[in-house]
């Protein structure tokens, strides 16, 4: 598309790539701030190009040799040739361009980031599957960078066990069955005692002779499968068993939450367990505190916190997950916990018969788009703390300068946390309190 440059890069976008500001901005993905670089724009933007590397001329200190043989051709990772360290650094400072940009505002205290296991962590996931004719075999893995391609993958390093090492024979089982043309999807849920994969199946059924085959593989490989024809309701156990269900412990709670394999979890349970017991400890609760979670989810942060305190509530808009919730309530033995159905982002929390109960602090942990529809309840209940758990930190830094500039909230204390190693996702969490 155009002849060759050579540039300095000076940042990394959100999305991992280098910024080279040589004439007209160029995104060169695979380069590294520091760096000196050799790139061919392939395709124009209006205030941007994306732009290839051909060749690095001045490496950065910080770059490493990805440990993945896909790195640069699967998107599932990004970041696999920066340092670590750099990595965590690069998203302390988007977190803090952000509250300082949008929030106007810092935190009195940075929190140490929160790490854990930088391979192997992944335990839920949603990989693509792909037949394609000209290979002969159908692909299993994560889409390709920019592309709704299936990788070509053989092995995933960033995959909990045993999922990293099985797609190269998923792949081959597909590969054998007519239904592998109309398998788009798999879905991946590790728990602490058993690996779940759910296949999106559309079109006809498994004939029984590919049933017995999917059971061979299932039994060899001990993974339980699952198949859905259609909406989530529609998933269902392979082999009828008596199994015990999903589940991951927090043992400094003495807990075990149960989950189905569709159900949202946090991704990364070493890194779930520290983030937990953070949350806990810096909302200093007491035994007569009340504890409001709003998008509570199936329990992860409420039944902690109900450990700690006198009662809690945990709200959340799916009602599966809420059923879950008062199950795992239940089968812990926790009884100042009430869990309610209320949509969240639709402004219904205004009027709820929740609302009328005294809290003394709140945490949430909303999906990527923020919590906007609460911030003005928050603020009603004039809690004593406020723990805000993001996964976006634009919308964390909105809403922070929602409670800041309008309710009088000061942000005591902020910090990210590495769910997502060698990826540009930023998970992250502010404390914030009134106003004296």
């Amino acid at each position: 598309m155009s002849d060759a440059e050579q540039g300095a890069v000076d940042a990394l976008t959100h999305e991992g790539e280098g910024v080279v500001h040589a004439g007209k901005t160029a995104f060169v993905a695979g380069a590294l701030p520091g760096e000196l670089v050799r790139f061919r724009r392939v395709r124009r933007r209006k205030h941007h190009d994306e732009a290839a590397l051909l060749e690095i001329v001045r490496p950065a200190p910080e770059r490493t040799l990805p440990r993945c043989a896909h790195f640069g051709v699967c998107g599932g990772c990004a970041l696999q040739h920066l340092d670590p360290a750099r990595q965590i650094a690069a998203k302390q400072t988007e977190l803090r361009d952000g509250l300082e940009r949008l929030a106007r505002t810092a935190p009195e205290r940075w929190l140490e980031p929160l790490t854990g296991p930088e391979w192997g962590y992944r335990r839920r996931a949603r990989l693509g599957v792909r037949y394609v004719p000209k290979k002969g075999r159908v692909l299993v893995g994560f889409r390709e960078r920019l592309s709704p391609y299936v990788t070509a993958t053989e092995r995933c390093e960033v995959l909990a066990p045993p999922v990293g090492e099985l797609i190269a024979p998923l792949s081959e089982l597909l590969s054998g069955l007519e239904i592998g043309r109309r398998v788009p999807q798999i879905e991946v849920a590790i728990g602490d005692n058993a690996t779940a994969l759910v296949l999106r199946v559309l079109g006809e059924a498994p004939t029984p002779e590919e049933l017995e085959r999917l059971r061979a593989f299932e039994l060899a490989r001990a993974v339980r499968l699952y198949l859905q024809p259609g909406g989530i309701d529609s998933v269902t156990r392979l082999s009828e068993g008596s199994e015990a269900p999903l589940r991951y412990a927090l043992p400094e709670f003495d807990l075990q939450i149960e989950f189905a394999p569709t159900d949202f979890i946090q991704i990364n349970a070493p890194v779930n367990r520290a983030l937990v017991a953070q949350a806990v400890g810096l909302l200093e609760l007491a035994r007569e505190s009340r504890v409001l979670d709003l998008y509570c989810g199936l329990g992860n942060f409420t039944l902690p916190l109900a450990r700690r305190a006198g009662g809690a509530v945990g709200v959340e808009g799916e009602h599966s997950l809420v059923e879950r919730a008062r199950h795992n309530a239940r089968s812990n033995g926790i009884e100042n916990v009430e869990f309610v159905a209320t949509d969240l982002s639709s402004g219904a929390a205004e009027g709820a018969p929740w609302l009328r109960e005294p809290f003394s602090h709140v945490l949430l942990d909303p999906p990527r788009v923020g919590a906007r529809d609460v911030m003005r309840t928050i603020a009603r209940i004039d809690p004593q703390r406020v723990l805000y758990i993001s996964c976006h930190p634009g919308s964390l830094a909105r809403d922070v300068g929602t409670l800041v500039h309008e309710h009088g909230f000061v942000l005591r204390a902020a910090g990210v946390v590495d769910m997502f190693p060698h990826t540009t996702h930023v998970e992250s969490l502010a404390l914030l309190t009134p106003g004296a």
